[in-house]
């Protein structure tokens, strides 16, 4: 009963949200988008649900990838402010079962990549971005635990990528600075510590002092 309940929700959310009143644009803008990055099996689609019964997410979220494609097809802006879009896990299994062979998962990186390009990332999404530019990578290895489990594998503490080459994290934010993606995204860069830097610098300088004082030390005991 819980199951049959749910589906006629879901039913019912999906008619409310296809309403004539609901619609305030339609246009052919997004489907040609798609269609120009070779794309254009998205037109075979005859909405026949293969997608949407087959999808891992669905069955977990709210996602109707057959919901999704129709949206495109018709243009409808609100489709790039759709939350569901992000919601796809990207395991391609819609493209396996489709019986038209429409490149599904694609064609929801597609939607992505437009409502990104239009600033209508979600706000996980952007914080995502603001760690990849601050480390070079979206899940850094910013403790010791993972480190540790590493080494545990044999491997070494670091991976052979960005965190073992710190310039490389300079030309990342290079690149992202050249194409403005950090203005997309809303990045700030992190405000530097004054007082850390100038402990670090005492640290360094006395350090420095101490070296030339232990050489004399040990110069004198050999007299």
């Amino acid at each position: 009963m819980r199951k049959v309940f749910s589906r006629t929700r879901n039913c019912e959310t999906y008619m409310e949200n296809i309403k004539r009143s609901r619609i305030n644009h339609v246009s052919s803008e997004i489907s040609d988008e798609i269609v120009a990055d070779d794309l254009e099996l998205i037109r075979s689609c005859f909405q026949c649900g293969t997608c949407t019964g087959s999808c891992p997410s669905g069955r977990r979220t709210a996602l109707r990838t057959r919901s999704v494609i129709r949206k495109a097809l018709l243009g409808i802006d609100q489709v790039l402010d759709d939350p569901d879009i992000w919601l796809c896990s990207t395991c391609y299994t819609c493209f396996e079962r489709c019986p038209r062979k429409v490149p599904v998962t694609d064609i929801i990186i597609k939607l992505r990549n437009l409502a990104t390009q239009k600033g209508r990332i979600l706000t996980p999404h952007k914080a995502l971005t603001h760690l990849l530019i601050d480390t070079g990578h979206g899940v850094p290895i910013n403790e010791k635990k993972w480190s540790d489990l590493r080494e545990s594998y044999d491997l070494n503490p670091l991976p052979p990528t960005v965190h073992s080459s710190p310039k490389a994290v300079k030309e990342i934010q290079t690149l992202v600075n050249s194409l403005e993606f950090d203005k997309l995204v809303e990045y700030k860069p992190p405000e530097k510590d004054s007082k850390k830097e100038e402990s670090k610098k005492e640290e360094s300088l006395k350090s420095a002092d101490e070296k030339p004082m232990r050489k004399s030390r040990k110069i004198m005991v050999k007299k």
